[in-house]
């Protein structure tokens, strides 16, 4: 008498749970369980067919489990119990005399525990499957919330800052050219009277207009009217003439004007970090020469920064400065990824790239 092995508590194989899904039983349990029946009936002929001297208790486990794993935990002891009947009615049907209790309790007690262990599996397995859900719905939903809150927290911040530079401009910069005025006429008095003072009075009237100056150069860096208006290409021109002028640094920009994004989240985050890059070339890398570079294949684009200045260390620090951490924050706002190196020429690299569709015009 061959009995039940336990490492068989194994869901039913793949093949046969595609089978009976082209066929609609895993969706209908009367068609599932009325399939089963016949195959238990099967079975049981196929038993009294080969006779007594082969046991096809092992076989009966395939009907179990489908059940079991299909329906529910008393469907399976429901065709455990079927099981027995359909192997004790062949046997005696087959002309064997006695059926001993001994082997029908230990095949009942197999098919029993066979069918508790995988109805337990079943169970862990759709407790894990509904936890993978709920988390991956969770974050899905953390996701959408950190990117609704990166959009939001970018717009406050444009906002806050094309706020600040007009404040800068309008604000502090009439009042400084005021100021300039007062100081010049003051001089002019002061000249009428042939008095020594006129020196001093040149140097306040020449400071004001350097507070001036770099009023409006500070106003320029939160402020970009000229991207709004003409496009990223533009404001890369006037960045890099700015730059040129106002730090006496040699700044090019080398792009085809036929270059369009398209979008202007996109542009905007793409001038800030050439921003950042050419600022931090002029202050911390003691640049003599700095390119800027916009260019497109495809739907691939890509701007670099490159200047000749000592370049970063080897190794950058944890954590990094709040420019590249402002950097790389805008660059995956857009979907970019921010890459800063070392020049081949000496210097520093520093290139953003993404993929953005061909604008249609």
């Amino acid at each position: 008498m061959a009995y039940v092995p336990s490492n068989l508590l194994v869901p039913p194989s793949s093949t046969m749970v595609q089978l009976l899904r082209q066929i609609g039983l895993t969706k209908s349990k009367p068609a599932l369980i009325a399939f089963c029946v016949v195959l238990t009936a099967g079975l049981g002929y196929v038993d009294y067919i080969t006779g007594s001297e082969q046991s096809f208790l092992l076989f009966y486990l395939v009907p179990i489990g489908l059940g079991t794993w299909f329906s529910a935990f008393w469907i399976g002891m429901g065709f455990s119990v079927l099981s027995i009947i359909a192997w004790v009615t062949s046997d005696v049907v087959a002309g064997v005399p006695t059926v001993g209790l001994w082997n029908i309790g230990m095949a009942f007690t197999s098919y029993a525990v066979f069918t508790t262990l995988l109805s337990k599996l079943r169970t862990l397995l759709k407790e894990l499957d509904q936890r993978v859900r709920d988390r991956t719905a969770a974050l899905k939903r953390e996701m959408a919330e950190r990117e609704r809150l990166d959009h939001e927290i970018n717009e406050i911040a444009d906002r806050e800052r094309r706020r600040l530079g007009q404040s800068l401009h309008d604000s502090l910069g009439q009042h400084l050219t005021g100021t300039a005025l007062a100081a010049q006429v003051l001089r002019e008095k002061l000249a009428e009277r042939s008095a020594k003072e006129v020196s001093e009075a040149d140097k306040v009237v020449r400071y004001i207009e350097e507070g001036i100056d770099l009023t409006r150069n500070l106003a320029r860096g939160f402020f970009s009217p000229e991207l709004e208006a003409d496009g990223l290409n533009v404001a890369l021109h006037g960045l890099a003439a700015n730059i040129s002028e106002r730090f006496g640094v040699p700044c090019t920009f080398n792009g085809n004007d036929a270059v369009d994004v398209g979008d202007s989240t996109t542009a905007t985050q793409l001038y800030h970090i050439a921003q950042e890059s050419v600022m931090n070339a002029v202050k911390h890398a003691g640049a003599c020469k700095i390119d800027i570079e916009l260019a497109r294949k495809g739907q691939k684009l890509m701007l670099a920064v490159s200047d000749d200045g000592h370049g970063f260390p080897k190794k950058l620090p944890e954590p990094p400065g709040l420019g590249l951490r402002l950097m790389a924050h805008g660059a995956s706002l857009i979907g970019g990824k921010l890459s800063v190196t070392k020049n081949r020429e000496g210097g520093t690299l520093v290139t953003c790239k993404l993929n953005t569709p061909q604008p249609t015009h």
